[in-house]
């Protein structure tokens, strides 16, 4: 049965980054709609999928999955042979927590440093937004130390736990913040990675602005 996933600009939408690259890595068929965000149509535009009214929106026949993680979690049931999660019982508990702990948290950060690909330039972060990027990079480090034996990813081989962080990778790349060579070399593999390249180019090529996002202080 054919999917269908609703994501915003993929310029801006980190939300919309992590569900995609879980189907994309693993080259599952899915067709995409992309509805840009920040304008007065958007909300009806989003409304026809769900009536959440956010971003990304994955649509398998009869189910309709919001959020994230969530879809996330549908995908790993739906396409087992994906492998999404650690094969490993310990593993798969770990990368469980540090995903929910990404998918609810690190508000200061999020705020400071949105998503946006286009963007190359350092910005100094509030004391907040700094202690969000200790915590991440500590259980980057964490995990790559226990788990990420055979592989770039934090649990060796890319798994849905490097799905929710791939947007992190972005916002430390885009405003140049300054991380531990672990970390570093965890970001470059999330840029290297060819499904993550293949959103970048096209995100790169969308004519959608938007103003708030695009300033560059």
């Amino acid at each position: 049965m054919a999917l269908t996933l609703v994501i915003g600009n993929k310029n801006y939408s980190s939300w919309s980054l992590r569900p995609w690259l879980a189907l994309a890595h693993h080259k599952i068929v899915f067709e995409e709609v992309v509805i840009p965000i920040h304008t007065p149509e958007t909300p009806a535009a989003i409304g026809k999928y769900s009536p959440a009214g956010k971003v990304p929106i994955l649509v398998d026949g009869d189910a309709t999955v919001w959020e994230s993680i969530a879809i996330i979690e549908h995908l790993a049931e739906r396409f087992l042979d994906a492998k999404l999660w650690p094969a490993d019982f310990v593993a798969r508990a770990h990368a469980r927590a540090i995903s929910c702990e990404m998918h609810g948290g690190f508000a200061a950060l999020r705020q400071q440093c949105p998503m946006n690909l286009r963007r190359r330039k350092k910005r100094a972060l509030t004391p907040e937004a700094e202690a969000d990027v200790r915590r991440i990079t500590q259980m980057w480090r964490g995990a790559r130390s226990r788990f990420g034996a055979g592989g770039d990813f934090l649990f060796g081989a890319f798994s849905a736990a490097d799905c929710m962080y791939a947007p992190v990778a972005t916002r430390i790349a885009s405003y140049e913040i300054d991380v531990d060579p672990v970390s570093a070399a965890y970001v470059e593999a999330i840029h290297a990675l060819p499904a993550f390249r293949d959103w970048r180019k096209a995100a790169l090529a969308e004519t959608w602005g938007h103003a708030t996002t695009d300033v560059v202080p």
